[in-house]
């Protein structure tokens, strides 16, 4: 059999961590594992919470010594804890591995720290392999364990010239049915799907996320209410296959820490003007999808309000993704951009009769 690098491997190992579960508390993770001549021995993955990690997953294909003395190519630094599955560090340990090769670090306060655990138990490890193509397949899971929150995905429809409703407030529909359809696509990648108070009043949605014909997609978000009003009994959302979560606060930095807790570590925010403005002037948004429909309707009816830009100076800039024709509509996708570097302070100048050393 052929022998294959550990690149090879790595990518591989990325191409499996897709077949796992997008939503929920974990990452997608993917293991190869090769043998001492660098033949593929076993191959495995995460498929979700509660199941064997892609490491323990890998291992269970092999018999007796199998893996003594192979390495381990793994997307994500082994964990290094007990959850609902054993540490993936004493399973490999365990299984006598030699090299555990990982592409990016785990962020996670109690999962981290496991390579140190297997050079302490004398395995060879390396990190870093192919790190930008893994960091960019867990951006949204990495994101959401630094800031130990869910990652922001902000969704609005609009017109060209930014307006959310007509003057008479109605906006169904905005964008055509390939953009709406898209929303609901988008709805199913997320854990959680929040609105405020006075979308559901006004509108009285569902909050599910549902196909071409109308049936339930298979994975459904939390649905989540962020406002100090009582959602009716009667409401819609509360016949949402599962519980309503009323986040009775106008606190979002609260709010997302609450649902980080849940286990929630992406929320895709769907709430009128007053909420995606407050989620942009608290600086809580990862990812824009803003929805374009060739229509201009004039008026006051803005997308956003008051999103704490005094002048042009102060504006929040993004960056382009990317843009997608979806019917007639336009999806742009961006994210905030980077902050620009910091300005060199000036180099001061020695005063007279000093010989320029710093006093």
């Amino acid at each position: 059999m052929m022998s294959t690098t550990i690149e090879e491997a790595m990518r591989a190992a990325l191409a499996l961590a897709s077949r796992g579960v997008k939503t929920g508390p974990n990452p997608r993770v993917g293991c190869v594992i090769l043998s001492p001549d660098g033949t593929v021995i076993a191959e495995g993955w995460h498929r979700g919470a509660g199941t064997a990690h892609a490491e323990v997953d890998a291992l269970s294909h092999l018999v007796d010594d199998a893996a003594r003395g192979a390495t381990a190519v793994v997307t994500l630094e082994p964990c290094n804890h007990h959850g609902r599955t054993g540490p993936c560090t004493e399973a490999l340990i365990a299984a006598g591995v030699a090299r555990v090769v990982y592409a990016v670090a785990d962020p996670g306060h109690a999962s981290g720290g496991g390579a140190a655990r297997l050079r302490d138990a004398a395995i060879d490890v390396v990190e870093g392999v192919l790190a930008d193509e893994a960091t960019a397949f867990l951006h949204g899971w990495l994101t959401a364990m630094t800031l130990r929150r869910p990652v922001v995905t902000l969704k609005w429809a609009s017109s060209l010239d930014g307006r959310a409703a007509a003057a008479d407030g109605s906006s169904q529909w905005i964008t055509g049915t390939a953009a709406r359809q898209h929303v609901h696509e988008r709805r199913a990648d997320a854990d959680a799907i929040v609105v405020g108070t006075g979308t559901v009043i006004a509108d009285d949605p569902s909050l599910t996320a549902r196909g071409d014909a109308g049936e339930l997609l298979p994975h459904q978000p939390v649905p989540v209410v962020v406002g100090e009003r009582a959602v009716a009994a009667t409401a819609r959302v509360r016949e949402h296959p599962h519980a309503l979560i009323e986040a009775r606060s106008h606190d979002l930095d609260a709010v997302l820490a609450d649902l980080f807790k849940r286990g929630i570590r992406s929320v895709f925010v769907e709430g009128g003007p007053t909420l995606a403005s407050a989620f942009v002037r608290a600086g809580l948004v990862d990812e824009f999808l803003v929805y374009l429909a060739p229509v201009l309707l004039g008026g006051d009816r803005l997308a956003l309000g008051d999103v704490g830009v005094p002048g042009i100076a102060d504006a929040r800039r993004l960056a382009v993704e990317r843009l997608e024709i979806l019917g007639d509509d336009i999806l742009l996708v961006a994210r905030p951009a980077p902050a620009p570097p910091a300005a060199a302070a000036p180099a001061l100048s020695a005063p007279s009769g000093t010989d320029g050393r710093t006093l």
